[in-house]
């Protein structure tokens, strides 16, 4: 039994070939269900976001299970399977795990550190696990997952610093405002950036938005969102003395704000400072106005050395993150090993169980009348032999789980005992019923 990841995701493939071998929430049930027929896969989950396109899944064969699984990606959206093999990747053993946990942690995302693929990667498990299709390896695959996210959010700081423009925006009214709690925002145009900008300061404790725009129609529409007040765009440098933030992302070819207005304002505004953040090209605002004391004024290349001096920072702390991903590889994977031991352990027993109840009862029909007692005697003698002589090759074999060599003496345990290979677990239904107890 191998673990494997087949898929795609941002790293190899468009959005276009992302789109066509997507698996909308409502299609999943189906796409798990026909997964699940697929000779030689046991259990499996299909993680479908914007960015990636990805089935997990146990198979006998690594090899042959992931070419089926690409066949199956292929045939299920009616693909040519010349025209998008060459953006699919196959990864197995340990190269699956690492990835999985990769995944899970936000090391593989575009944004190394963003918070939502855990969630997706949650609601894939959740539709895996009511449509049966994961079992005792999968199901605890996924729950490593996903502490390992939580334990690496926890022991590093990789989604700490903004990594957007909009957000680094907020981390700089943070250090120049310390709370952004009943600040009042406004906004000098009504771009997309400047929008998100403002829902972050928002979401972030800003109380009051204001939205300027030179139609004003559009202002009252803006406005409205945020719940917010309308202001008419000839208003904008007197009401400005009541903005602690002003975002100006305007289409204006002319400085919309001067030096000589923001003095008058800071003046207005008895000198309570001021967070200028300029998201126009050209700019909006008289690059003077940060000589004016209390009024910081950032423009888009300062956000962008944010933005950039963050990444690099997130990328460090990927490192040390990695180094958490391959503590917990070996964690699993000794545990994955072990359960390579079971069948074999519980094949064995049930084969001497045979062997003494057939000897047994042969022995006991040639010896005449014996009583109850003298039965149960009997029965027990056979009983503590065959333990006796299972004991030291059954510890041995629990002992090896995990290690390389674990492999070999499993297959050798087979061959010396007879046992065929029936008791293997297979499919989600046979895993199952591998307690968690067993496989510790």
């Amino acid at each position: 039994m191998e673990i494997v990841v087949v898929g795609i995701s941002h790293k190899t493939a468009s959005v276009e070939i992302r789109e066509r071998l997507s698996f909308p929430e409502a299609r999943l049930p189906d796409a798990l269900s026909k997964m699940k027929g697929i000779s030689g896969v046991g259990e499996n989950l299909i993680l479908s976001t914007c960015n990636r396109v990805e089935s997990y899944a146990t198979v006998k064969d690594a090899s042959g299970g992931m070419e089926r699984i690409k066949r199956f990606f292929v045939d299920y959206h009616g693909m040519d399977g010349d025209g998008v093999n060459d953006y699919i990747y196959c990864l197995s053993g340990r190269d699956a795990v690492r990835h999985i946990f990769r995944v899970a942690a936000s090391l593989d995302s575009m944004v190394v550190g963003e918070p939502q693929i855990l969630g997706q990667l949650k609601d894939s498990f959740d539709h895996a696990l009511m449509n049966k299709t994961t079992g005792v390896v999968m199901n605890r695959l996924m729950k490593k997952a996903i502490s390992v996210a939580k334990r690496i959010r926890t022991e590093t700081k990789i989604a700490e610093s903004a990594v957007s423009i909009s957000f680094a925006a907020v981390e700089l009214a943070r250090k120049i405002f310390g709370d952004l709690k009943d600040k009042s925002v406004m906004l000098a145009g009504a771009g997309e950036m400047a929008e998100l900008a403002a829902r972050h300061l928002v979401n972030n404790g800003a109380k009051t938005v204001m939205v300027a725009n030179r139609t004003y129609e559009r202002a009252v529409e803006l406005a409205a969102e945020f719940e917010g007040v309308p202001v008419h765009y000839e208003d904008l440098v007197h009401e400005m003395a009541r903005a602690d933030i002003l975002i100006a992302s305007t289409g204006s070819p002319h400085y919309i704000l001067s030096a000589h207005d923001m003095a008058r304002v800071i003046k207005e505004r008895k000198n309570r400072p001021v967070f200028l953040i300029d998201i126009a090209v050209p700019r909006n605002l008289d690059p003077e106005i940060n000589r004016i004391d209390n009024v910081y004024l950032y423009d888009i290349d300062d956000l962008q050395g944010v933005v950039q001096s963050n990444i690099k920072e997130r990328q460090k702390e990927a490192e040390l993150a990695s180094g958490i991903v391959e503590e917990e590889i070996e964690t699993f994977l000794t545990w994955l090993k072990s359960i390579e031991v079971v069948p074999t352990i519980v094949a064995i027993r049930a084969r001497a169980e045979e062997m003494r109840a057939a000897e047994l009862e042969k022995t006991l029909s040639k010896m005449g009348d014996l009583s109850e007692k003298q039965k149960k005697q009997v029965e027990a003698l056979t009983q503590a032999i065959v333990n006796k002589l299972l004991h030291h090759p059954l510890v041995a074999l629990k002992k090896s789980a995990g290690y390389p060599e674990s492999s070999s003496h499993v297959e050798s345990a087979r061959v010396l005992f007879g046992v065929d290979e029936k008791t293997e677990p297979d499919g989600p239904e046979e895993s199952s019923a591998l307690s968690e107890a067993e496989t510790r």
